[in-house]
């Protein structure tokens, strides 16, 4: 009997392969697909920063100021402004300039400043007075104790103080809490504005003088 040969199969190599990973693949019950995969764009980061100044804050009366906001992990400066009389005193306008800070920051941040990415953690009610008898006249009493503020707080409380017209204008400020404790000279530095929840503001105590 003779065995017939049959003819080899020329010019095949080429596709003969991927037609058989094709049939395996669909035993297997996996789509063999031709193009990557989208799967759609990476997530976006929080700006921190405004496309433009805001229209209600740049309009409202007032002596300008910068408070300090959350974004992210980090402290960012904001514009505000607050009212002080003209008539007040420079240990009065401190105590003014102190308030309306506080009240700034414990308001929510306006609609341009969420879609930024922009929060608060200084919670509402807080009050601030003058220095008691035996403080430094530059000392501030915050109605709650600096010790019960959450870090973050601290750091907004501090470093928006720090920059304005209720401290001293070196980087700097005194506070106090409602007890008769001593009061503490607290720092912003860019530690603190960086890391705000690591990071507590650097303190150390001061005696009248």
């Amino acid at each position: 009997m003779t065995v017939r040969r049959l003819p080899a199969l020329r010019g095949t190599a080429g596709w003969a392969v991927p037609a058989v990973l094709a049939l395996l693949l669909t035993g297997c019950g996996i789509r063999a697909t031709e193009v990557p995969t989208d799967f759609g764009p990476a997530p976006s980061r929080v700006r921190c920063s405004l496309s433009e100044p805001d229209a209600a804050q740049r309009s409202a009366p007032g002596v300008p100021v910068r408070v300090f906001l959350l974004c992210g992990s980090s402290l960012v400066a904001v514009d505000r402004t607050v009212r002080v009389p003209e008539a007040a005193a420079d240990s009065g306008r401190r105590v003014l300039v102190a308030q309306g800070l506080l009240d700034e920051l414990t308001e929510q941040p306006s609609a341009a400043e969420k879609q930024a990415g922009y929060t608060t953690d200084v919670r509402d009610g807080i009050t601030v007075s003058g220095p008691r008898p035996g403080d430094p006249e530059d000392t501030l009493r915050l109605g709650t104790a600096p010790d019960d503020l959450t870090s973050y707080a601290l750091a907004q409380v501090v470093c928006t103080f720090s920059d304005s017209a209720a401290a001293e204008g070196d980087g700097s400020v005194v506070l106090a809490g409602p007890s008769d404790g001593p009061a503490r000279r607290y720092s912003c530095t860019d530690e603190v504005r960086a890391r705000p929840g690591s990071n507590k503001p650097p303190s150390t105590e001061v005696a009248d003088g």
